[in-house]
């Protein structure tokens, strides 16, 4: 009998697959897999791990955070190192709509080339604004100003559907005020709801049904919650299903980050997000350790989430590597990003 992907994505140990990734990849708690660099060699062996992948489950959701900039996984062997998100928005402030074109031409290259790898998704684009101050945002941002933010992300979302991939805003309700990088330390942002809602939540509101899926930040807000954001059910449902009427896959950010040790144990915490209303959780770097979650989790998904799961799968056939280079389109966008940043 097929059942359904389950709830929590992990990675593989490492370019090829162990039996033990193949023996957590069958577990029925796994729905997805994020790679990292550790797992790429060339785009030969990455495009042969997604088919080894999707040979032990057709249904997993294949994942990997490919902004641009600092955070861009696959950089050789013919991937396009793409620019930071900053630098889209420095070219908005010079000129609007060729900013829009070529953020565009980046969403679309950007999809391109990871679904020829076979990768489905890529969580982009970032949301946050840029406040000057975040150790970990910076240059990811686009901008300062949520409508420029909104733009952007709307023409990088257009690219990416224009290759069939869905999107991803992060980091919900805005990452970029606070001081403190999640991966090692707790930040806080202590505004009230209101400035939170008018400046950083803006770009969310406005993306409206084009934006297909979230990533809440590992922030506390402490005059809206207690809790990190991915474990609040004022800002999950309270804020972005019910205030914001948000239709899309909520994904939570990384569990074995600092900040998301709040939450007690990895499964503590796993189910502490699934409960607020993440859809998926994704535990980043430690395969053992997904494996006594995937043990220990008791949580059963509702129709709903599972259906907004399956509408991040990727739209239509991917091209091959081989056909993808000597298409116009993609060598239009090419011709655009070369000539915004020669």
């Amino acid at each position: 009998m097929k059942t359904n992907p389950g709830p929590v994505m992990l990675d593989v140990v490492g370019k090829t697959l162990t039996n033990d990734d193949k023996r957590r990849l069958a577990h029925p708690m796994t729905g997805g897999v994020i790679l990292f660099a550790r797992h790429y060699e060339n785009r030969a062996q990455l495009a042969a791990l997604t088919d080894v992948i999707r040979a032990e489950r057709d249904d997993l959701l294949i994942a990997v955070d490919h902004e641009g900039g600092r955070v861009q996984r696959f950089r050789t062997d013919g991937f396009t190192v793409l620019p930071a998100m900053g630098k889209l928005g420095a070219l908005w402030d010079s000129d609007v709509l060729h900013a829009t074109k070529v953020t565009t031409a980046v969403g679309y290259i950007l999809a391109a080339e990871l679904r020829a790898c076979g990768v489905d998704m890529s969580f982009t684009p970032v949301l946050d604004l840029n406040y000057g101050q975040s150790q970990v945002i910076g240059d990811r941002a686009f901008h300062r100003d949520p409508r420029v933010v909104a733009m952007l992300a709307k023409s990088l979302n257009h690219g990416l559907a224009l290759a069939g991939m869905a999107n991803c805003g992060k980091h919900f309700p805005g990452h970029g005020f606070a001081h403190a990088d999640s991966h090692v330390a707790m930040p806080v942002d202590d505004r009230p709801l209101e400035a939170i809602l008018r400046d950083d939540v803006a770009p969310y509101d406005w993306l409206g049904l084009t934006l297909a899926s979230v990533i809440p930040a590992h922030v506390i807000y402490p005059q809206v919650d207690a809790k990190p954001a991915g474990f609040s059910r004022v800002w999950l449902q309270d804020v972005l299903r019910n205030k914001l009427r948000f239709p899309g896959a909520i994904f939570s950010d990384d569990l074995s980050m600092e900040a998301a040790r709040q939450g007690g144990t990895l499964t503590q915490a796993a189910t502490a997000a699934l409960q607020a209303g993440c859809d998926m959780v994704l535990i980043c770097n430690q395969p053992e350790e997904a494996e006594k979650v995937l043990d220990a989790l008791r949580f059963t998904p509702s129709k709903e989430s599972q259906a907004r799961l399956s509408r991040m799968r990727p739209r239509g056939k991917a091209l091959k590597w081989s056909k993808l280079v000597a298409e116009p389109e993609y060598l239009q966008a090419q011709s655009l990003l070369r000539s915004a940043f020669a």
